[in-house]
């Protein structure tokens, strides 16, 4: 009995390790830089479980803790519910230099290091006096017009204030954005201790020259613990407000060029959705292409689109582009996506060519160009397609008449010459033939009747692949007839049964196909002011089309044969 219950409890184990593995503690610093005297907070956050005190005595040497606090807080999105389990150390750093928090154990997991970098106190600050002022500072001073500049804007308080305003910066020539929350934190200055509130906000410069931040004003009531009217609301009013600010701001390099102008702090390109030998590319089946750009001290307005080149043997069908910014401490981080599907159009090699983006590196002020390097993969056949033989893609489609020798062969048998009977017999055979067309005149009434189809010629040679193409050119074009007449001779060039576009939407066994050829038709005959549009129709035909299984009969809400069959022109 005692062997099955350790036999349990150790297959329990073995089941919980995949959760507790996916169990993570995240660690942060409300800021990456700090003067002495600053308090920074170390924020742990966990979404599986509460966090227990940790062991900080790894930080005695660097760091002054003063004080612990932890938090839950629960949300719901899409109907699931999620926890986030918070724990803060206020720190104050003891020296100045490059501080690192090391790894901290939290339960069975350990957190991933830390830096902070810590400098003097400006001298400036220490000439403060009074209960409460503001700073505020740039980061860069010198920038190139349309980098972003890191503004920190700090209250600084003594004791509780009442009825705060605090005035948004403004510049004239420069954009302006706060980014996230308000910081809370205590600063030493003069030897007395401060409660600051630090806003933060970015600044992209759009002229070079001098542009001049105006003094952030400051605006409250002060409240005195000692003061009884002060529980009254009846604080003493005070007022401060910061120096002001002055950016020097560089133009662009003279020997720039014509490519747009990214000054960033780091910038990545990347794509993704290759097809690979579990899922490879083969003809007229799309793959989808993803390509990406990051740039930190950019947002994505200001990225250019990334535009794939022209394919030889495919076509890309580009999506709509996603883009969208991140905060990261100080600094805005761009992102712009756009994605592609791929169709090849044959067999064989498919270069995807290089794709490059030039842009300037603030940090270290020179140019730099990041690069998608050309890909070469292998199409497949079509499921299904014959498969041609080795050297037969090589040769010309006229090698097999314009190779033909002039002498016959010993193999081959040379007609003899035709004899007088031959002639006869032709000539007998077109008499007959002649009266038989005179007997259909005059029972149809002396009138022949041309029918036109607008199928494809019986002994002609159609290429369904060339005829997809050229419908889904005609989809991007926009004239409903030629969309049309184009759909019609794709679907004939794989079923040459089929005569007009009811047919052809009685034989498919797609929904969205049959209502995007009813639209189509509707378009055609004035019943709509426009047809489907470009994206409707690639859409549905991408994959080329859902046919219907001829054993199982027409679906039952199929249309009736048309009253009066059309003509395509």
């Amino acid at each position: 009995m005692i062997r099955s219950w350790h036999t349990l409890v150790a297959i329990l184990a073995l089941s919980l390790l995949p959760l507790l593995a996916q169990a993570t503690v995240q660690a942060s610093l409300d800021r990456n830089a700090a003067h002495l005297g600053e308090t920074v907070t170390l924020n742990l956050h966990s979404d599986s479980a509460p966090i227990t005190a940790p062991d900080l005595s790894a930080l005695a040497g660097d760091f002054q803790v003063l004080g612990q606090s932890s938090g839950t807080t629960s949300s719901f999105v899409n109907g699931q519910r999620t926890v986030d389990y918070s724990y803060g150390v206020a720190l104050r750093p003891l020296h100045e230099g490059t501080l690192r928090i090391p790894s901290l154990t939290i339960g069975n997991e350990q957190t991933r290091p830390l830096t902070l970098q810590v400098s003097a106190p400006n001298p400036a600050d220490a000439q403060v006096h009074g209960p409460v002022f503001v700073e505020a500072r740039f980061d860069p001073q010198q920038p190139y017009v349309g980098q972003q500049v890191a503004l920190s804007v700090k209250l600084y308080y003594t004791t509780n204030l009442a009825n705060a305003s605090l005035s948004d910066p403004a510049i004239d020539g420069a954009d302006i954005n706060r980014l996230g929350n308000d910081i809370d934190y205590q600063a030493q200055r003069n030897g007395r201790t401060y409660n600051v509130i630090e806003r933060r906000y970015a600044v992209v410069p759009q002229k070079s020259g001098e542009l001049t931040l105006p003094p952030i004003q400051f605006q409250g009531d002060l409240l005195d613990p000692n003061d009884p009217d002060s529980f009254l609301g009846m604080g003493s009013p005070v007022q401060a407000q910061s120096r002001p600010l002055t950016l020097h701001v560089r133009p662009a390099p003279a020997g720039w060029g014509a490519s747009a102008w990214l000054p960033a702090r780091q910038l990545a390109l990347g794509m993704d959705g290759l097809p690979d030998a579990t899922s490879p590319a083969r003809v007229g089946q799309p793959f989808n292409l993803t390509l990406h750009l990051d740039a930190t001290g950019l947002s994505f307005e200001a990225l250019p689109s990334l535009i794939l080149p022209s394919l030889d043997g495919a076509t890309a069908y580009p999506d709509k582009p996603v883009t969208g910014n991140r905060v990261d401490g100080g600094w805005i981080t761009g992102h712009r996506e756009h994605r592609f599907a791929i169709v090849p159009s044959r067999a064989g090699p498919l270069t995807l060519p290089a794709v490059t983006v030039k842009w300037w590196n603030v940090v270290t002020d020179q140019a730099e160009t990041a690069t998608i390097p050309s890909h070469t993969i292998q199409v497949l056949p079509a499921i299904g397609a014959a498969t041609p033989p080795a050297g037969a893609a090589s040769a010309p489609p006229s090698a097999a008449t314009s190779a033909a020798p002039e002498v016959a062969p010993a193999s081959r048998v040379v007609p003899a010459a035709r004899s007088p009977w031959m002639w006869i017999a032709l000539a007998v055979g077109a008499l007959w033939l002649l009266t038989l067309a005179a007997l259909l005149w005059r029972r149809r009434g002396g009138s022949v009747r041309t029918v036109e189809s607008a199928g494809p010629e019986r002994g002609s040679a159609v290429n369904p692949a060339a005829r997809r193409e050229a419908f889904l050119r005609a989809a991007r074009e926009g004239d409903a007839a030629v969309r049309a007449r184009t759909l019609l001779a794709w679907a004939q060039a794989e079923r040459p049964g089929l005569r007009h576009l009811e047919a052809v939407a009685c034989a498919l066994d797609s929904d969205e196909q049959r209502a995007a050829i009813a639209a189509l038709e509707r378009a055609c005959y004035g019943a709509a002011a426009s047809g489907p549009s470009t994206a409707v129709l690639e859409a549905a035909f991408a994959r080329g089309f859902a046919w219907r299984d001829e054993r199982t009969g027409p679906p039952d809400d199929a249309p009736l044969p048309p009253l009066y069959p059309f003509k395509l022109r």
